[in-house]
């Protein structure tokens, strides 16, 4: 974590400070009252219905060892002898101070964006990294304008390598984002449909992801999905740093790199990699199905050879991998049935990508799939609803269960190739839960997915329960 005296860290984010207190040291830094370290610098934010101004008293009395002090606001008399860094606005000091720390560390920094995968490839980027540096990761999903600069402050001076989640929701978050962190290799793992509501278009969402170059370092490297022709689409209308160098990977063989003989289970992948139409001497194993988590693991394992790890290295970090939760969790139910939790968040292509997974895994005697809403779609949330219903075929799963006011567009589209008994809504999700639980045999297969807000782990919850 960052390690420096007041004086100094006054001169990285341009603060004003007491000259006695100089010398004060600071070990990191905090914006959460409750969690204050010893040493800590802790920052108060302000929001439109908190400020944290009102807990730097109580902050300092837990250890903190100084704080800041945002410009228009009364010192009260309580404080008037403590070591405060005074700035303008606080947030932006926070973005400031890691943005220096940034350029001071010898490190190589992984930007990693997309409408999805964005934490399964961070994940799976560190794992492949961490056989041969020591890396630090974002942790859960501190990936926006507060999280990011939080992340970048963890950093320790030895760290060899960061593995940065940059998320968004509207233009103009990954430039700044991307700014911060100034890294030397850029990921974009896909353009889906998520935050349609804020950017208009699919077109609109691959331009914001692509602001993630403007922060590259010099003769950096992007790797994008090159199955994703909108991502090359906006690259060609785009003026480029000097020297960036462009990659692709995905599952089409036109890729840079991409895979074969692909094999997904239930709770697991495996795959050949192919690299510029030379394939590898041995197949590599990831603990997570799906081809779309092949895909991330390419982005990984190209990252891995660009830094000088080998083949053999790289199989071992990607065959320990340890996913976040919530990310096609595979998961036991009380009776034994496995259940697939994907219900961190969801979207269109993510909602497609989990059935398409449904459809290959095989030896179960029934596959059930439940659909929560998805948030954040804009004008056109009702049809993409019903197209991820009516994506569904009797192929591809036996039953759909429905939550939510928009799901019913999801099993309106649903019945559209399956069977009206096989389809069921419900508004309640507990009902939904019991409801499936009296149905699920030890033979079932169960895959949960619908957008945050939804909370759908509370039915995968339930059915764990014995």
């Amino acid at each position: 974590m960052i390690n420096r005296n007041l004086e100094q860290i006054a001169g990285m984010c341009g603060a004003k400070w007491n000259k006695k207190d100089a010398d004060v040291r600071i070990a990191g830094v905090g914006t959460d009252s409750r969690r204050v370290q010893a040493g800590q610098l802790f920052i108060p934010l302000v929001g439109d219905n908190f400020d944290g101004h009102q807990f730097v008293e109580q902050a300092l009395k837990d250890g903190a060892a100084a704080a800041m002090w945002q410009s228009g606001r009364e010192v009260p008399e309580a404080l008037a002898d403590a070591p405060l860094l005074k700035v303008r606005d606080t947030l932006k000091a926070l973005q400031q101070l890691a943005s220096s720390y940034r350029e001071e560390l010898y490190v190589r920094v992984i930007g990693i964006t997309g409408s999805n995968g964005k934490t399964t490839t961070k994940d799976m980027v560190a794992a492949a990294l961490g056989t041969a540096y020591r890396v630090h990761k974002t942790e859960g999903n501190l990936n926006n304008h507060i999280g990011l600069p939080l992340t970048v402050l963890q950093l320790d001076e030895e760290t060899d390598c960061a593995v940065l989640e940059m998320g968004m929701s509207g233009f103009g978050e990954i430039e700044l984002l991307t700014n911060i962190a100034r890294p030397d290799i850029a990921i974009i793992t896909n353009i889906g449909d998520a935050h349609l509501l804020q950017l208009g278009s699919r077109e609109g969402i691959a331009k914001a992801k692509l602001e993630i170059v403007q922060g590259l370092q010099s003769r950096g490297l992007l790797l994008y999905n090159g199955d994703e022709p909108l991502l090359k689409a906006e690259l060609a209308t785009m003026e480029l740093p000097e020297g960036l160098e462009l990659q692709t990977f995905g599952l089409e063989d036109t890729n840079d790199w991409s895979a074969a003989n692909i094999d997904i289970g239930a709770v697991s992948s495996s795959f050949t990699v192919i690299r510029q139409g030379e394939a590898s001497d041995a197949p590599y194993a990831i603990p997570v199905p799906g081809q779309h988590n092949v895909s991330n693991a390419l982005a990984a394992i190209a990252i891995g050879r660009r830094l000088g790890i080998s083949s053999e290295q790289l199989r071992t970090g990607l065959a320990g991998l340890e996913l976040t939760g919530m990310r096609i969790q595979p998961v036991r139910a009380y009776n034994g049935a496995m259940i697939l939790n994907d219900a961190y968040n969801a979207n269109p292509t993510a909602v497609r990508a989990a059935i398409d997974l449904v459809e290959k895994l095989e030896g179960f005697r029934k596959k059930w799939i439940v659909l929560g809403d998805m948030l954040e779609l804009g004008p056109e949330e009702e049809s993409l609803h019903y197209e991820a219903g009516a994506y569904v075929t009797p192929d591809k799963a036996d039953a759909v269960l429905t939550l939510g006011k928009l799901s019913e567009r999801t099993a309106e589209g649903a019945k559209a190739n399956l069977a009206a008994d096989d389809v069921t809504h419900f508004e309640n999700k507990e009902e939904l839960a019991q409801w499936l639980k009296a149905r699920l045999e030890p033979g079932d297969l169960v895959l949960v997915k619908g957008s945050r807000g939804m909370r759908m782990e509370q039915i995968v919850q339930t059915l764990e329960a014995r």
